[in-house]
């Protein structure tokens, strides 16, 4: 589980900068890579939910436990 929550954390990032790269680069013909940016966005925030629909079925399932403070205290 620690491993992948650490590639989607990669691809989270990875998305952010190639949105980062397309919104400062412009083409030859003068407008900008705003759809590329967008799709790139749009990925980030799939691979967001994505990344918490796992850790909460990991959780239901019981491949991870909460810890901190205890119910209740």
């Amino acid at each position: 589980m620690k491993y992948l929550v650490i590639l989607a954390f990669i691809a989270i990032i990875g998305s952010l900068g190639t949105a980062l790269f397309f919104m400062l680069r412009r083409n030859p013909d003068g407008n900008s890579g705003s759809n590329k940016m967008a799709w790139a966005l749009a990925m980030r925030v799939g691979i967001s939910i994505l990344l918490f629909a796992c850790v909460l079925l990991a959780w239901k399932l019981g491949y991870i436990q909460p810890t901190g403070i205890a119910p209740g205290q």
